[in-house]
């Protein structure tokens, strides 16, 4: 072999292990800034909207519904502090589904969104008031809106007894949609069915828009 040819192949060779430590390097990097960026999201949060507890909270197994796709969300287990009051309570769990989701593939609402407030009235209807952030900082598209209110949806109507509808405000406001796509201003019916349900499609099944009401 020609010793110019060795001495480009050397070159090469090196070149090689050096992108390949570079990459390394970098994912590692990468790694440590979605961890810092994480851990910043939760301390945030933290400080916009700290713990919500009661003297009646009761660890539980609450379904938690987190995304299982691009299309739908699935529950998942988790051992949540919930109070015996029914707006507290609805209050606590929607605060776990912004808060806590296990990753970000999983994450349903945008991490900055705040519930301002919740309320039930005398006929079974939820009225969750958020920030605007849950529509200005939403992920564009119908099937990212569609897993966000099913997620809000499925999570009450699974661990919330008594609810029959859903309402959702944005600053006290009732919205046209929630970034665009997802019609707000009618009603989402909630069906309080068990909570051991298989993964679903994110519309029509929980998200029935209860225009008639």
């Amino acid at each position: 072999m020609p010793r110019g040819l060795k001495i480009l192949l050397a070159i090469l060779a090196v070149a090689v292990v050096v992108g390949l430590i570079s990459l390394r390097t970098l994912e590692r990097r990468m790694h440590r800034l979605r961890e810092s960026q994480a851990a910043e999201e939760q301390a945030r949060h933290a400080v916009l909207a700290p713990p919500i507890s009661t003297p009646s909270d009761v660890t539980v197994k609450a379904q938690i519904f987190w995304a299982a796709g691009p299309d739908r969300v699935a529950p998942v287990e988790v051992n949540l502090p919930l109070s015996a009051d029914t707006v507290e309570r609805s209050r606590q769990l929607i605060q776990a589904l912004i808060a806590n989701a296990p990753t970000d593939a999983q994450r349903t609402l945008p991490a900055d969104t705040t519930l301002l407030a919740f309320y039930i009235l005398p006929d079974g209807t939820a009225v969750a008031d958020f920030s605007d952030a849950i529509s200005s900082e939403m992920p564009s598209g119908i099937l990212s809106e569609e897993v966000a209110v099913n997620s809000i949806a499925r999570t009450l109507e699974s661990n919330v007894a008594g609810l029959v509808r859903l309402k959702i405000l944005i600053k006290g406001q009732e919205a046209d949609t929630l970034a665009g796509h997802v019609d707000l201003t009618g009603f989402f019916e909630l069906s309080n069915a068990p909570a051991a349900r298989p993964a679903a499609p994110a519309v029509p099944q929980a998200l029935r828009a209860a225009s008639a009401h």
